[in-house]
């Protein structure tokens, strides 16, 4: 899978799925994350629902909380300045560059 899901199956379920099963599914582990991630959101739109009833901005934000968009290479760059860069690890270093990168000269 490309993408993780904020809801996935423990990796241990899944080889206990597997093992029951004989591995006869192919791509099993993302059969059995789809049908997680399923789950989870129709479980998170029936709290967001009940929840918009008395304040429409309660279900909204618990949306946002549960379901939080990923970082853009802008904010993470300029999350990792917030801190010295005695602290920078490598990683962060190549989010920074990336980011300069995709700015015009």
């Amino acid at each position: 899978m490309t993408q993780q899901h904020p809801i996935t199956p423990p990796p241990e379920l899944v080889q206990q799925w597997w093992d029951d099963f004989n591995g006869a599914f192919y791509e099993f582990e993302a059969i059995t994350a789809t049908v997680f991630q399923a789950g989870a959101d129709q479980e998170l739109e029936a709290c967001c629902e009940w929840l918009s009833v008395p304040c429409p901005s309660y279900g909204r934000e618990l949306r946002n909380a549960r379901r939080p968009k990923p970082s853009s290479l802008k904010e993470q760059a300029l999350e990792t300045l917030k801190y010295p860069k005695a602290f920078w690890s490598e990683a962060e270093v190549d989010t920074i560059r990336l980011a300069l990168e995709q700015l015009n000269d």
